[in-house]
């Protein structure tokens, strides 16, 4: 049983972080800096392994240890859907389990998020809720600090946060005036002393007959109008898309390890010049050499005991039925022997063509134990290099066969890299930040000169032509179909 020292020490912790956290929120400058206090920074007051920041207008905006949430995400879309049953369920703080799930959400609790999980519903001004996950049961003194933590950051949230598109609309539409305003500003105009000087003005065109003339001018002019706005919105443009990219090699030669062991030394430096047939590395050849021992001086046991066995056979029959076991046993010594001298000579590894060396810090490597087919390092050719991007799910478009790349290097924007498409992969994969991302690999183009492999930049993508307008119009239109399901 704690001492009422102890207990004292733990509530004036507890106060403490939570007046930190409230320091930090009101200094915190953006929106993106707020969600990454709430699901990163929460942590001081009670200890979770997954947290999720769910706002009503914006679906799931932060989660613990990743940059930016992917929509498209199935744990994302997941997480939208629980948030959401949670919501409609009450909006005191309380522990959820996936008993309180349906069967299919409740199915898959246990591949996305921890036994226990607490829901933190935020203040009315700002809808939505916090979701912390842990692997130990939620106390009552941890929920009651969360949920004060809570009520402080909700009411930061509303204060800092930019207005949506929805309340923009409903600001523009309380300052719009009434009927009673609008008819009041109505009789004003129409009975002010400029609309009287504009219908005398009228009237003497009129009476010199400039009326059809003017009506005539601006019908051809709306009309040319009209042509060249026309015009301007059906022009073909190249539809591009930027992305991050690298010079990576087009076809390197892997240098796995031969088989099961540990790595002895390295005789090769990264970047490094080899020619065919030089060596690599080497693993640990102590245990081999034992081994090989061993197998050699049975080997030698075995023709010892047949040669006694022959020259017992000569006087003795009963010795010629074990000549045929005898023989058998040196083959067996002597295949084992050769297999540990074939394994002994492949444990130094070798190049299998020209190139570069493109590895880690080798002293990274030294007495690690390694598999059998483990990737050790790599050899590429000096100028086999070609470009590799990564297109998000939102900038994947129609691409021709050869579509122009651009890649502009960090350490050399003025001097751009052309290269063309070679392939763009069918399925998204995750990168290491957590997004989903399609792999596109470009080669170079001819008669220019080629970078070393290894640098990076930003990758131009361009597709086909499509006129102007939906150029125009093609990520607002995504991103209403995304938000309105149009």
């Amino acid at each position: 049983m704690s001492s009422p020292a102890d207990s004292e020490a733990l509530v004036s912790h507890s106060l403490g972080a939570l007046l930190h956290l409230a320091r930090r929120a009101r200094r915190a400058g953006t929106p993106a800096e707020l969600g990454f206090i709430a699901v990163n920074e929460t942590l001081a007051l009670a200890p979770y392994r997954q947290a999720v920041l769910w706002l009503a207008d914006r679906g799931v905006t932060a989660l613990s240890g990743v940059v930016a949430p992917e929509a498209n995400a199935p744990f994302v879309q997941w997480l939208e859907r629980i948030a959401r049953r949670l919501r409609a369920e009450g909006s005191d703080a309380r522990v959820v389990s996936p008993a309180a799930l349906s069967a299919d959400e409740a199915a898959e609790w246990d591949e996305w998020l921890p036994a226990h999980a607490l829901w933190l519903p935020l203040a009315p001004a700002s809808p939505g809720g916090l979701l912390l996950a842990r692997d130990t049961p939620w106390q009552p003194g941890e929920i009651g600090l969360l949920a004060e933590w809570t009520d402080i950051w909700s009411h930061e949230w509303h204060i800092q946060a930019r207005p949506d598109a929805a309340s923009r609309w409903r600001a523009l539409a309380d300052a719009w005036p009434d009927r009673a305003r609008r008819q009041a500003l109505g009789r004003h105009w129409l009975t002010g002393h400029g609309w009287r000087f504009r219908l005398k003005r009228w009237r003497r065109w009129q009476r010199a007959g400039l009326r059809h003339r003017l009506a005539a001018v601006w019908q051809q002019r709306s009309l040319r109008y009209a042509l060249i706005a026309a015009a301007v919105l059906l022009f073909p443009v190249r539809v591009s898309v930027l992305a991050p990219g690298e010079l990576v090699p087009a076809h390197p030669a892997v240098v796995r390890a031969p088989l099961d062991g540990t790595v002895d030394k390295f005789f090769v430096a990264p970047n490094s010049q080899v020619k065919a047939g030089d060596k690599l590395f080497q693993l640990d050849l102590t245990t081999l050499s034992s081994r090989l021992a061993v197998a050699r001086q049975g080997f030698v046991t075995a023709e010892a005991e047949y040669r006694q066995s022959a020259q017992q056979a000569v006087f003795d029959p009963k010795s010629k039925a074990q000549l045929a076991i005898l023989q058998g046993r040196i083959a067996e010594r002597q295949a084992e022997a050769d297999l540990l001298q074939a394994q002994f000579a492949r444990a130094q590894a070798s190049a299998p063509r020209d190139g570069i060396v493109l590895m880690d810090d080798p002293g990274e490597w030294i007495g690690k134990p390694v598999s059998t087919g483990e990737r050790i390092l790599t050899i590429a050719g000096e100028d086999d290099a070609e470009v590799e991007a990564w297109l998000g799910p939102g900038d994947v478009i129609d691409l021709p066969p050869g579509a122009e790349v651009t890649l502009y290097l960090n350490s050399a924007p003025l001097a751009p890299v052309d290269a063309s498409v070679r392939y763009l992969a069918h399925e998204a994969v995750v990168r290491p930040d957590g997004t989903f991302a399609y792999r596109l690999r470009a080669a170079l183009a001819d008669g220019q000169d080629k970078p070393r492999v290894g640098l990076k930049g930003t990758v131009k993508v361009r597709g086909e032509r499509v006129p102007l307008v939906y150029w125009m119009l093609r990520r607002p239109l995504a991103t209403l179909r995304q938000t309105l399901g149009w």
